[in-house]
């Protein structure tokens, strides 16, 4: 097993979904076969307006053949394995590569960058991942009395378990979301933030992790504590316009038609590419939503 690198452009003609599966030709297969049941890093070319650099992270649990797609393989993302950073890594910094491996002799950049799938050294591996997961400006959590301690990985060991945490991808996920909110509810409108100075705000999975939704953005939803449990509850919904859609079994639909944006449309996020995708959002109204 290896770490890799898989490159990925939101335009890609290839048939990605980094939370689910990974498309690629027959020529990077050796290249991808030593990823299976090991972790990889998503990148975002430089030569992609605003690229994210490194900005993600998931585990390869196979790789299969694409039985639509002659010639072509797909790495199958191990569920719930996928996760944002909460901070996007450059490629390069001031002193050069971040992954110091794709330096010749020379000390310069060599070829292997403009590979799509490439292998990835230990050492760059835990470089991405420390900068990728820094809590830079730690977020107050709702409760409790003291903010959140920082991330600190001193073992190879710590690091992979961290990967796998729990309370430590809610804690990246729940950054993520706020930030791409501007910490305010997308359902009502308001940002409001208590005497602690906390943002009153949850980050809600549209698609829920035990129904193998990915701790990513764009299934992701900042949501006062109201809004929050009535979306789980499927008392409203979201359509792909973002229309906040309500539930025929609400036994209040005057107060909650009251209690939402007057527009009747969810706040976006802050960018535009991090916008729910709409099949997590019509997953959360085939199997949540009460009509």
């Amino acid at each position: 097993m290896a770490y890799c690198v898989f490159m990925h452009k939101p335009d890609s003609i290839y048939d990605d979904s980094p939370a689910v599966q990974y498309q690629f030709p027959k020529r990077y297969l050796g290249r991808a076969e030593p990823s299976i049941g090991d972790w990889i890093v998503y990148l975002e070319p430089t030569k992609v307006r605003g690229s994210r650099g490194y900005f993600a992270i998931a585990r390869v649990q196979q790789i299969i053949p694409d039985p639509k797609a002659a010639g072509m393989f797909l790495a199958l993302i191990e569920p719930n394995s996928y996760l944002d950073f909460a901070n996007a890594v450059p490629f390069s910094d001031t002193g050069g590569p971040i992954e110091r491996g794709l330096l010749n002799a020379e000390g310069k950049l060599s070829g292997r960058a403009q590979s799509a799938v490439r292998p990835i050294s230990n050492a760059d591996f835990n470089r991405i991942l420390d900068r990728g997961l820094e809590d830079r400006e730690p977020l107050l959590p709702r409760d409790g009395q003291s903010a959140q301690e920082p991330l600190v990985f001193e073992q190879q060991r710590d690091r992979v378990l961290q990967l796998t945490s729990r309370t430590v991808r809610d804690r990246v996920f729940r950054r993520i979301v706020l930030r791409a909110y501007g910490e305010r509810c997308a359902v009502t409108g308001l940002k409001l933030i208590n005497g602690g100075g906390r943002a009153e705000v949850n980050a809600a999975h549209i698609r829920p992790v035990e129904a193998n939704g990915p701790d990513t953005v764009h299934n992701g939803l900042a949501l006062s504590g109201t809004a929050h449990w009535m979306f789980d509850r499927g008392l409203i919904s979201l359509g792909d316009d973002l229309q906040i859609l309500i539930s025929r079994h609400a036994n209040d639909p005057d107060g909650v038609r009251a209690f939402i944006n007057r527009s009747g449309f969810a706040s976006p996020p802050i960018n535009g590419k991090d916008r729910p995708y709409p099949q997590f959002l019509a997953w959360h109204r085939e199997n949540c939503f009460k009509c």
